[in-house]
């Protein structure tokens, strides 16, 4: 028992300094606490003394206090002993508190500073808004959650295949899918919830190849009323460390016009599904209908943004589609972030076969203008292996001659044609604090 509290005093005691950095919000509340009581003290102080002036008080009382207060040991050494216990006492009440009141909240085996100061860290980081879909994005996402919690994920609606196609028909809402993706990849539990989120249904005809997250979202569509409500809803459920927003609430279609292999015509291809499975070169997409407004908080959160990331994900199919509703591309342009566009690591199969870095940017400023980005950033790491399905997105001379490319090691290891989160998201940081400054 007394190695136990002995072992707890030392701990108490070299936890301390911890809590008394610069910026937790700690220091204020434990010298508040402190003058507290002291007053406290002095007021127990006050009836001591007038208890040894009274000559009526009783003898043993006196000889008690006598001895509980030490007197036979010099003032400053009491001063000494009596403060610095009083100060464990403060310092070690105020961290069991902490860590009973949060004991809910933080994850088993996980420390509470730790947690308390990561928290303060994120509430501190830039804003920024990701702008995509698919699977690159929530690879960005997933990164970018431990740097900052102002963080806004803006994703399609133009999916019209898998579980999202079919959920689109048969209720008539926008699709989930990437919405879905998101919501998992800002989770702060995705050891659980998000795995359940990701989880798709096999063995039934009606509901092969839903995911239980589309379906969960698609039932509170129908409960809250609206589309956005259910997105917000799903946040909560997952914990959600940011925001996730459609880029647009209108049914819009994606349309491509493609050239194909031995012809002189372009052929029109609807559909965003569809577009990757036509053996052919894509010249141009578009929204139709063509004017559908943005998401009014869209608009606001990119005119507030510090850093507007576009990329990565598939060119055609998952960053146009958000960049062509035309109230949202006028946004980015009138901010005042620094803005990226995040250039793929791979070629995908049917969108941008035998593209170089240079290639992409071309396609991208040929729909929304060559004004738009601040940066430009390619991966530099060639080393690994490929699948026969896909080629290393170059950096060409082109692009190197550009004065906004940045160039960095983005591959993941395990899987080298997709970016490594960490590797993307401190590049990101690093671009940002190298324009702006680090945060004080």
């Amino acid at each position: 028992m007394q190695k136990n509290l002995l072992s707890q005093f030392w701990q108490t005691l070299r936890d301390l300094p911890r809590w008394l950095r610069p910026g937790l919000g700690i220091k204020r509340w434990f010298v508040f606490v402190m003058v507290g009581i002291t007053l406290l003290g002095l007021g127990f102080a006050v009836i001591l003394i007038d208890l040894y002036r009274t000559d009526s008080t009783d003898s043993a009382l006196l000889t008690f206090l006598s001895y509980a207060s030490l007197r036979f040991i010099p003032r400053i050494w009491r001063a000494i002993l009596f403060g610095g216990l009083g100060i464990w006492l403060v310092a070690y009440g105020i961290i069991q508190l902490n860590r009973s009141l949060l004991r809910p909240f933080i994850r088993p085996g996980s420390d509470v500073f730790n947690q308390l100061t990561g928290f303060q860290r994120r509430e501190r980081g830039p804003r920024i808004v990701a702008i995509g879909g698919g699977h690159g994005l929530s690879t960005l996402l997933r990164g970018l959650k431990a740097h900052t919690g102002n963080l806004t994920a803006v994703v399609t609606v133009a999916d019209d295949g898998g579980s999202s196609g079919r959920l689109r028909e048969t209720f008539g809402i926008l699709p989930p899918g990437d919405i879905r993706n998101c919501l998992a990849a800002l989770s702060n539990d995705e050891d659980m919830l998000a795995q359940l989120f990701q989880y798709r249904f096999s063995g039934s005809p009606d509901l092969e190849g839903h995911s239980f997250g589309n379906l969960f979202i698609t039932a509170l569509a129908d409960i809250t009323g609206s589309f956005e409500s259910a997105v917000v809803e799903s946040g909560r459920v997952l914990s959600v460390n940011g925001r996730v927003l459609p880029s647009t609430l209108h049914d819009v279609k994606l349309v491509a016009s493609m050239e194909l292999p031995h012809s002189l015509n372009e052929v029109r291809v609807e559909g965003e599904s569809k577009i990757p499975e036509m053996a052919g070169r894509v010249r141009r997409v578009w929204l139709e209908p063509d004017d559908a407004p943005a998401f009014p908080p869209v608009i606001k959160e990119l005119l507030n943004a510090e850093v507007i990331v576009v990329g990565p994900g598939s060119l055609y199919t998952s960053l146009l589609p958000n960049l062509l509703v035309h109230d949202l591309l006028a946004s980015i342009h009138v901010s005042r972030a620094v803005k990226i566009y995040v250039c793929n690591i791979a070629t995908q199969s049917g969108e941008t076969d035998s593209f170089t870095c240079h290639d992409h940017i071309r396609a991208l400023e040929e729909h929304v203008g060559g004004d738009v980005f601040d940066v430009i950033l390619c991966n530099d790491n060639y080393e690994s292996s490929l699948d026969l399905n896909s080629r290393w997105v170059h950096v060409d001379e082109k692009t190197r001659s550009d004065s906004r490319t940045y160039s960095a090691d983005l591959v993941d290891d395990d899987h080298p044609w997709r970016h490594d989160s960490i590797k993307l998201a401190q590049a990101l940081m690093d671009i940002f604090y190298e324009r702006t400054g680090p945060l004080s």
